[in-house]
């Protein structure tokens, strides 16, 4: 054998086999980097990450309840408790796209560990130092960790799924979220009641601790790394905004979150002006609970008949009707039929615009399109009930009902689902 054959044999018989398989040289330049590669949750995996969707979101929903009223028993004033309350949404606000872009280019592992690591120091320090200047960082901490933690979880629970399952894996993980949302502040209130203050704070940092642990015991579910090679200088919050579809997803997250907020914040008080004994209101506002809980245990079988957008459309209208109707009666019974109406239509939304998002954000930027939608969901609790304040002063409490059905009402008309591909809109609708 000449010693050119030879050589050329050498050089190329170890790579022989991989040859077929290897891309063109210059077939990766232009594409954006894929998402990360894992296996699809499955039932178990959904489960994990739902529990622990539960456990941070239980920090923010019971740390409201035992950071206002802890606040209160230590002589602060309204406005300080206000403030605080303010901390838990501002920060976020302003962090979470910034969050969202960092979860994309280095994965869910280490968000999800320092999201959990915040939470646990939130509750600890107030346990350890229970005094009021505490508590402003507490609120920060806390937000800030349930931020991270629910854009990492619900990045993974859509990027590991496709898109006939991605929209059963946002209807459980939304029903994870009503669950959290009720035992957050009971679990908060009998252990202030029986335990006091401090020690509602150190059951909140057991519930931390235990989703650290379930966290490094399923951490082999998680990839690594993202594997999003492209430069973060050349993101801009700007180029999601100029995607049509995008645009009309955040539109609607507004003006359902805008409603949802208005049910928090409004009915309270308008119950309170017609004499209802605040019982009354805690059941009225239950029906409303209760509904979302009921609506997303039927969504998967809902989303099989129902486009996302037409249900989005149909949650808009129906709203828009019952904040209409509200501010008219003054009868408990149709109150509460009103307010479990009003749940299963705010309930139906989220879900459906976590797939929406997940199905038009540009490759490689789904977590940083969560992150804006959870920006656009932190301002609107951060200035909305400020607004909703003064308009109810300026001209009774009807006027903030009617103002958010005109937006709902405009929202529902023009909000329409965009011309999309016969087989793209059909694989999302499933």
């Amino acid at each position: 054998m000449d010693p050119d054959t030879r050589n050329r044999r050498e050089t190329t018989a170890p790579f022989s086999p991989f040859l077929p398989t290897l891309p063109a040289p210059t077939s990766r330049q232009d594409v954006p980097a894929p998402e990360p590669q894992a296996a699809p949750l499955d039932e178990r995996g959904v489960v994990v990450f739902c529990t622990l969707a539960i456990l941070s979101h239980m920090a923010l929903t019971g740390g409201r309840v035992t950071v206002s009223l802890g606040a209160l028993a230590q002589g602060a004033s309204s406005f300080t408790v206000g403030v605080l309350m303010a901390l838990f949404a501002l920060v976020p606000m302003l962090l979470s796209v910034h969050t969202g872009r960092w979860v994309d280019h280095i994965g869910a592992r280490r968000p999800l560990r320092i999201g959990v690591g915040l939470l646990i120091v939130g509750s600890l320090l107030p346990f350890v130092v229970p005094r009021t200047q505490v508590l402003f960082l507490s609120s920060c901490l806390t937000g800030i960790g349930c931020m991270v933690c629910q854009i990492a979880v619900q990045n993974v629970m859509g990027i590991h799924a496709t898109p006939d399952r991605r929209i059963l894996n946002f209807s459980r993980l939304s029903l994870s979220l009503s669950i959290s949302g009720f035992g957050g502040p009971l679990v908060a209130g009998l252990s202030i009641d029986h335990l006091g203050v401090r020690w509602a704070f150190g059951v909140l940092l057991l519930c931390q601790l235990g989703a650290l642990g379930l966290l490094l015991r399923q951490q082999h579910r998680l990839p690594r790394a993202a594997g999003n090679t492209r430069p973060a200088s050349r993101e801009q919050v700007s180029d999601l905004l100029a995607s049509p579809t995008l645009r009309r997803v955040l539109v609607a997250t507004a003006l359902l979150s805008g409603a949802w907020d208005l049910n928090s914040f409004m009915v309270p008080i308008f119950g309170a002006s017609i004499g209802l004994s605040a019982t009354t209101i805690g059941v009225i506002l239950s029906a409303f609970a209760v509904a979302t809980f009921v609506i997303r245990m039927l969504l998967p079988w809902i989303q099989r008949r129902l486009a996302p957008w037409t249900l989005l459309r149909t949650a808009m209208f129906t709203a828009s009707a019952v904040y209409v109707l509200y501010p008219f009666f003054r009868d408990v019974p149709i109150l509460i039929m009103l307010a479990f109406l009003l749940g299963l239509a705010l309930g139906s939304g989220q879900p459906s615009l976590l797939a929406l998002l997940h199905a038009h954000a540009p490759p490689g930027r789904a977590a940083e399109a969560l992150g804006l939608r959870m920006a656009t969901i932190n301002g609107g609790q951060f200035v909305l009930p400020l607004a909703f304040g003064s308009l109810s002063a300026l001209a009774g409490l009807g006027l903030p009902f009617w103002t958010v059905a005109a937006c709902l009402l405009a929202g529902g008309i023009f909000n329409r689902s965009p011309k999309r591909p016969v087989a793209t809109r059909r694989g999302e609708a499933n």
